[in-house]
């Protein structure tokens, strides 16, 4: 009897650890199944390491931006077109992480867990996508950054539908330069990294909104307040300088000045907590994600901060970093109410494409409608509607001082047109001052969606 127990107790042992090897096989497939279907050695998909067995990713508008036709993977005919899409389409070889090809390979292949790419060897195609960017309006802003460095991203505040993404420099994928490893000009600095998504840059006075709708939620009479500016704001701890002597101004005109010192005394006022609290309530240090792909996070931090930090920080400078798209969708909700839908780049008529974008709330409406209005006269009032004929936008310009040459230049705004329900921004490194570089790219690019129209 001992002896069966004991061949008994084996004999579940070994059951057991085969059951637990079961499980650990199951879990390791499930969990790295697609990392496996997608190396570059599955000569299903890829071909000399390139993705040549894929469905047609189309614009909005049914342009052809990637296919695959006799068995190599084929892009638009025109190279303007390819160079402006390159980083929402992506390259072949994966080194544009964020580009079509590799985020949504899965869809494009017909990858399924449970029949793997079965589909796609057995049609020899895998899915099409039609992806929500209009590649005539990516070719205005790619022609008018002009050979700058830089990103322009515009977006249906109503929708959350991406129109235009471009990120500059690029290439054509059709002749790809030789020495993007070896240059060491820096023409090439970072040209797989999608600067609207993935890239951060000092934000200058566009965070002056920030600041501004802080100062509207925490400050109860801001609007009633005067300041005198004498070209720089002394702090316990140091000196903000401004750019220029305003005089005696309100919060309206220091917006629409953009005026340093008052907007470094309202952060003095507001305190750390105050101002960290508004920039991560409009989405500085939180995630937003675009069909999947995670956008970098704009980041803003007052930790240990003594006055005169936070005064810099309450301009746009300081450790301060603005992600473009995040920046884009705080305008969006601005125009909105207060709350918009998250971006998106695939049409509702991909099958992986949602039916919906979840929403971000950034602000209270009555927060956002006087911002919006702040905006607005800004344009109004001190750019002038002449530099954005017919547009009726609202919006604010940034000169963000940086260590290493000229200033970023910024613009971001929104069209208070009912039939134009869109949000713009746009980054040229070191352009220069955001009203005369930015400003005129933003307006190209609307005054193109604008004449196209919104569908």
């Amino acid at each position: 009897m001992k002896g069966i127990a004991r061949r008994s107790k084996l004999m579940f042992a070994l059951v057991a650890l085969f059951l637990a090897g079961v499980i650990v096989l199951a879990a390791t497939f499930g969990i790295n199944a697609e990392a496996w279907v997608f190396k570059r050695a599955n000569k299903h998909i890829y071909s000399s390491g390139q993705i040549v067995a894929a469905g047609t990713i189309y614009d909005r508008n049914g342009k052809v931006l990637a296919q695959t036709v006799d068995g190599e993977r084929k892009y638009n005919s025109s190279s303007t077109v390819r160079r402006a899409t390159l980083h929402t389409v992506g390259d072949l070889e994966g080194f544009i992480s964020t580009g079509a090809h590799s985020a949504f390979r899965g869809e494009l292949t017909g990858y399924s867990f449970l029949n793997g790419v079965y589909d796609l060897k057995r049609n020899g195609a895998g899915n099409d996508i039609t992806l929500t960017i209009d590649a005539d309006l990516c070719v205005t802003a790619y022609n008018a950054l002009n050979g700058r460095k830089g990103a322009v991203g515009v977006y249906n505040y109503k929708t959350g539908e991406i129109l235009c993404m471009v990120s500059t420099p690029t290439y054509d994928p059709y002749y790809k330069p030789t020495d993007i490893d070896s240059d060491t000009t820096g023409k090439y600095e970072a040209i797989y990294l999608n600067r609207f998504l993935s890239g951060v840059f000092t934000p200058g006075s566009t965070f002056k909104i920030v600041t501004a709708i802080s100062a509207i939620e925490n400050i109860p009479d801001i609007n009633s307040r005067t300041f005198t500016c004498t070209g720089q704001y002394k702090t316990s701890t140091g000196i903000v300088k401004c750019n220029s002597v305003h005089g005696k101004v309100n919060f309206q005109q220091a917006l629409s000045k953009s005026c340093n010192s008052t907007f470094a005394c309202i952060a003095e006022e507001l305190g750390n907590d105050a101002l960290t609290k508004t920039a991560e309530q409009v989405g500085f240090n939180k995630r937003i994600t675009v069909d999947g792909i995670n956008v970098t996070k704009s980041y803003f931090t007052l930790k240990d901060a003594v006055s005169v930090d936070r005064g810099w920080a309450g301009i746009g400078q300081y450790q301060t970093l603005a992600n473009p798209c995040q920046m884009l969708t705080m305008m969006g909700a601005i125009a909105n109410g207060g709350s918009a839908p998250a971006p998106k780049l695939l049409k509702n008529n991909s099958s992986f494409g949602s039916l919906t974008a979840p929403t971000l709330k950034y602000l209270d409406s009555s927060v956002a409608n006087t911002i919006k209005n702040m905006l607005r006269t800004n344009v109004t009032t001190h750019y002038g509607e002449g530099r954005f004929p017919g547009l009726q936008l609202g919006g604010k310009t940034g000169t963000a001082q940086v260590s290493d040459g000229e200033p970023h230049s910024w613009f971001v705004a929104f069209s208070e047109r009912e039939d134009l329900p869109l949000a713009v921004v746009v980054v040229v490194e070191h352009g220069g001052e955001g009203i005369s570089a930015a400003a005129p790219i933003a307006n190209k690019v609307m005054q193109a969606a604008a004449k196209k129209g919104v569908n």
